[in-house]
């Protein structure tokens, strides 16, 4: 298909880049225990982004048949409204793509009735007489081709699989709710199911205790989960895009150590197994891992190729792109270590009970575990500023998890508090498509509510 838009668009247009996906979802939802929903949904889309006398225009459709004349005629038609930018697509000398296992026939094979009895056998295991058991099994086979008039051409075969279990329990005034998931590209085993049962059982045991919050600056330790309100500022600083805008606070920053000398960030589509992996971006540049921040010092900031033509540097090999739209900057992996350790293969769920937070807890006399916060990504994220009200924390005395509290916030600034880390923990996995350990973060306000 988009060989045939583009040999069309050669000569009409200065040069043309097009996508073609098609994707096949499967759903199954378990409500209270009981089957709720199951079923198949496919859809597939083209988009052309054209560059037209210096103008860019894109255009898309979702068409069964879709008529490469018209979609080249409309993206022609938005490029005459179109901003003015110069941009550099990939040629075919720079097509060596690396391989990469994004594929695997287990998961695309799985029939319905396999999903639903996966998602069956976790209800049972998870099941509690007080407690409200929803488990959620969505399975997408993609396939993606992507290509230029310069002559560029790539294309991939995608799997990808979400296990989502969650309970909730009511006791009078009290409402608690966990939830654990498992997310690859290939079918979870029966060990890997096992670990997500363990660890929300794990977190529901602690969690059955409720104490009162401790208030002052304190020691915390922010699990895997329980990162996101530390992790976003440091996602929207490192994108090229705020950096253009001049309201990242990393801007001029490369080279500088911020942070604490023993982290490391790196955006890696190069992972073997998991679902943001690919060989090629969605503007046919070849995949390669990039350090974000490398042992404390900034490295770089992630483009796609009209961010990267506007900084006058290169496309990262971040571009994403929908059917309607055109593309824009999108992180695959994210992985957040130690050192530059790498996630090992399969490591997703966290260890059982006595290594509830990494480890990391045995000199704490008196501080939190942060498994979820409240309103995480609302106002001004940049920053790096966040106070939030938490979900599921855990009080932490003398060493020992002492019981769940409630009605506690945490506050503080994300840059701030990552110049110095208290200790990484044991526990690093997978949570979608981040990788992290437990971090120890000292000095971080906690009060109640």
């Amino acid at each position: 298909m988009i060989d045939q838009l583009l040999a069309r668009a050669r000569g009409t247009v200065d040069n043309a880049d097009a996508l073609w996906r098609r994707e096949e979802q499967t759903a199954v939802a378990f409500e209270s225990g009981r089957l709720k929903a199951a079923g198949i949904s496919e859809e597939a889309g083209l988009n052309v982004r054209v560059l037209a006398n210096g103008r860019m225009g894109v255009a898309g459709t979702t068409a069964a048949t879709p008529d490469p004349d018209a979609v080249l005629l409309r993206a022609r038609a938005s490029a005459e409204l179109g901003e003015i930018v110069e941009l550099a697509f990939p040629n075919p000398s720079s097509q060596l793509l690396p391989p990469i296992a994004t594929f695997f026939d287990r998961t695309a094979n799985a029939s319905l009735s396999e999903l639903i009895r996966m998602a069956r056998l976790l209800v049972e295991r998870l099941a509690r007489p007080d407690c409200q058991i929803n488990v959620a099994v969505q399975r997408e086979v993609a396939d993606t081709a992507v290509g230029n008039t310069a002559g560029a051409r790539g294309e991939y075969r995608a799997t990808g699989i979400a296990v989502t279990a969650d309970i909730t329990r009511i006791a009078g005034d009290d409402v608690l709710m966990i939830y654990d998931q498992y997310v690859g590209a290939d079918m979870p085993s029966d060990a890997d199911l096992e670990k997500l049962v363990r660890s929300v059982e794990t977190r529901l045991t602690a969690a059955l205790t409720v104490v009162a919050p401790p208030d002052g600056a304190l020691p915390v330790v922010f699990t895997p989960a329980g990162l996101a309100a530390v992790v976003l500022p440091l996602e929207q600083a490192l994108s090229g895009k705020t950096v253009l805008q001049g309201s990242s606070p990393l801007a001029g920053k490369v080279g500088e150590t911020i942070f604490d000398d023993r982290l490391s960030i790196l955006d890696d589509p190069l992972t073997p197994g998991r679902p943001m992996s690919r060989p090629v971006d969605d503007e046919c540049v070849p995949s390669r891992c990039t350090g974000l921040v490398e042992r404390g010092t900034v490295g770089r900031f992630v483009y796609d190729l009209e961010t990267a033509a506007r900084a006058k540097t290169q496309s990262t090999g971040n571009g994403r792109r929908g059917v309607f739209g055109k593309p824009h900057i999108g992180y695959t992996n994210l992985v957040f270590s130690a050192d530059g350790a790498r996630p090992g293969a399969g490591a997703q769920h966290a260890a059982p009970l006595p290594a509830l937070g990494g480890g990391l807890i045995s000199d704490i006399a008196d501080g939190l575990i942060v498994d979820d916060l409240i309103g995480v990504g609302q106002g001004n994220v940049i920053s790096g500023a966040f106070s939030h009200p938490v979900g599921l924390a855990y009080r932490v005395q003398r060493g020992e998890i002492t019981g769940r509290v409630k009605n506690a916030a945490v506050a503080g600034n994300a840059y701030e508090l990552l110049k110095k880390i208290g200790g990484f923990g044991n526990d690093g996995r997978w949570l979608g498509a981040r990788w992290s350990p437990s971090l120890l973060l000292e000095g971080v306000s906690v009060a109640s509510r």
